[in-house]
């Protein structure tokens, strides 16, 4: 099963989403990365690669901006944000049915669908990101598990 998360830059959110379930070592499940508006080949931010670190995760990453070969290999496309989404299915319609938002997909209720930008803040708010985001890819491994 092949797993793409998208963010904005693919600096912080979702390098560190797919650090976390990388470092799961779940059986069959191939992460990747991008960006709706990334650059390619920039490092992860500061905050990023020391709140990864500050929990045991090694991750090398170099942003991806987003493209429809990354789109057509996956097989499910995890946003951070209902914008990021909407991006996505107004460029590749045909996308609409393998792209959620992380939490509209691991938790069928909620009306806030945007995990928290971390993007200029603190190390705190990227501890806080981080903590989301793992929470999250748990609830979403367990949630894949019933499906395949």
């Amino acid at each position: 099963m092949n797993i793409l998360f998208v963010c904005t830059g693919n600096t912080c959110r979702s390098p560190m989403a797919e650090a976390i379930l990388r470092s799961m070592n779940v059986e069959n499940i191939d992460v990747r990365s991008a960006g709706v508006f990334a650059a390619n080949g920039s490092d992860a931010s500061t905050h990023a690669k020391k709140v990864l670190e500050m929990n045991d995760i090694n991750h090398r990453h170099q942003s991806k901006l987003l493209t429809k070969e990354a789109l057509d290999w996956a097989d499910y496309i995890f946003t951070m944000t209902n914008s990021h989404k909407q991006s996505i299915v107004s460029q590749i319609p045909q996308a609409v049915e393998k792209t959620f938002t992380l939490k509209e997909f691991v938790k069928e209720d909620g009306y806030d669908l945007d995990v928290l930008d971390p993007f200029g803040g603190t190390l705190e708010i990227y501890q806080a990101t981080y903590k989301e985001l793992s929470d999250l890819i748990q609830q979403l491994v367990i949630k894949l598990e019933k499906i395949s």
